[in-house]
């Protein structure tokens, strides 16, 4: 049975009047129209819900048990309306983005957390993926956003710049090129490397400039996460390249030394990849405005 909520405000406005004509002038109702959703009100429920009498109207008891559940009814509609507008106006909701490890790794958790605490109502869901996974899920929809290296081919899609990254070589304390104030990936050629899997944007880029050399890297040992890498670097098992933010915050115990790439390659771009420019939800685009404000500061 399917409640007309028009009557059913009429309904509330009668039992604070006392009226049918003051409750219908409440609600820019004639009198006559009032009246009648009244009754087929009084007929959709199978009960009487006032009396009529000369100076009004009162509510019969299964009229004040109407009254109670049109009160519920009516906050229930009203916070409907509240939670949508806030919908609206992108401050509830959830959105679906990728990142690349680099991304997670040193900047992400602090941008987010800032737009998490001026959205409260906003829920993330992050998936960590390589570049080109990160792309073909933005191109299908499987994610409303994805962060990652500019080295990766993004067509048709929207891309804007996010972050800077600065690839360091990571070694061992005492390595023979833990001393050397800056490297070059010439330098590498003939030691011991600890490399991510070969599907990573880093390792492709790595890889792409040592061929670009002539030279081999030789790699000892490949893993998947910049965790990884670290922890066979400090087990000596060999050096890395890796991004600064990966290396700088562990250097404390002494077992690694970070040594900057004086190669203008050393430097990436992380972006922010968009299915388009038009359609964006108030949510993931007051998401972009936080992560290039973010961006522009650490630039500046």
């Amino acid at each position: 049975m399917a409640y007309d909520l028009t009557s059913l405000a009429l309904f509330r406005s009668l039992a604070q009047e006392g009226s049918i004509a003051a409750a219908a002038a409440k609600l820019g109702l004639a009198a006559s129209a009032a009246s009648r959703r009244l009754s087929d009100l009084e007929k959709q429920a199978g009960v009487a819900l006032i009396r009529r009498h000369r100076r009004g109207v009162t509510l019969t008891e299964a009229g004040r048990l109407m009254l109670r559940h049109a009160e519920v009814l009516a906050g229930q509609v009203a916070r409907l309306q509240s939670e949508l507008e806030d919908h609206a106006a992108g401050h509830r909701g959830a959105i679906r983005m990728a990142a690349n490890t680099s991304a997670i790794t040193q900047f992400l958790p602090e941008d987010l957390a800032e737009f998490l605490v001026s959205n409260p109502g906003i829920s993330l869901q992050m998936a960590e993926m390589e570049s080109v996974e990160i792309i073909q899920a933005v191109r299908s929809g499987a994610v409303d956003l994805g962060i990652f290296s500019a080295f990766t081919q993004a067509a048709g899609l929207h891309v804007l710049p996010y972050r800077r990254d600065t690839l360091v070589v990571c070694a061992p304390a005492d390595h023979p090129l833990s001393a050397r104030r800056t490297l070059r990936l010439r330098d590498l050629d003939g030691h011991s490397v600890v490399a991510l899997q070969r599907n990573s944007s880093l390792q492709a880029h790595v890889d792409k400039r040592a061929e670009d050399l002539g030279i081999t890297i030789r790699t000892t040992v490949e893993v998947k996460s910049f965790d990884g890498v670290r922890r066979m670097v400090q087990a000596r098992l060999g050096i890395a390249i890796l991004p600064f933010g990966a290396v700088e915050a562990y250097l404390g115990d002494g077992s690694i030394v970070m040594i900057p790439i004086d190669e203008p390659w050393a430097t990436r771009d992380l972006m922010i990849a968009l299915p388009g420019s038009d359609d964006l939800s108030p949510q993931v685009a007051a998401l972009v405005r936080i992560l290039q404000g973010q961006g522009d500061q650490a630039r500046q």
